[in-house]
């Protein structure tokens, strides 16, 4: 587990376990949040903020990781922040909320997957975006070659990561992976989001 990823935890108060290393790490205290004071005004609503980069339309995922030593079955959670970010080496990154409950297991394990979802996997991300609920229920899934990482039936790519660097970014966290694994099936079309619905590419 990266280094970065234990100190995340531990300013948290979650356990790191042995899988962390045998190395201490030395404690970061996690950055504040920039508040807008009361005598000033925030530059941008979070509605026009949500309304206006809604014309940016992007890609869906689903990211995975292998269930703890104390958990019942794998964690995921549906991702649209996600990008490639270096070819050497190969890194791709995804961003999530800091307040998400499925992110401390993903940071446990180390590890994770990017399934990259097709364009008839609407439902598929939308059973994985449920906070609550088990979200692997029906669905089929093999573990990843390398990190064991639920890799979903059916998707058109998916990507087989380790950990590799945590940052912060406002309210949520910016998570980087270095691939060790990687395939696609090389057809069908992707998933796409844009202004809050699900589209396709049309001819």
């Amino acid at each position: 587990m990266a280094a970065t990823v234990v100190r995340y935890l531990r300013s948290v108060g979650a356990p790191t376990s042995a899988a962390a290393g045998p190395e201490p790490v030395d404690v970061l205290p996690r950055p504040d949040l920039r508040a807008v004071g009361e005598d000033e005004r925030a530059p941008v609503s979070p509605a026009e903020f949500r309304a206006v980069l809604g014309n940016f339309a992007s890609g869906v995922t689903v990211i995975t990781a292998p269930p703890g030593a104390d958990e019942d079955g794998p964690a995921g959670f549906a991702c649209q922040s996600f990008a490639s970010l270096s070819l050497d080496p190969p890194l791709v990154t995804f961003m999530v909320a800091r307040t998400s409950t499925t992110w401390p297991r993903i940071a446990r394990a180390g590890v994770f997957c990017v399934n990259i979802l097709g364009a008839e996997q609407g439902e598929l991300c939308r059973s994985f975006a449920v906070s609550g609920a088990d979200k692997f229920a029906g669905v089929s899934h093999t573990p990843a070659p390398v990190t064991g990482s639920p890799q979903l039936d059916a998707v058109p790519a998916w990507i087989d990561c380790r950990i590799h660097a945590v940052h912060t970014g406002g309210d949520h966290l910016i998570v980087v992976g270095r691939v060790v694994a990687m395939g696609a099936a090389g057809e069908g079309d992707p998933l796409l989001f844009h202004k809050g619905r699900f589209g396709r590419f049309s001819d």
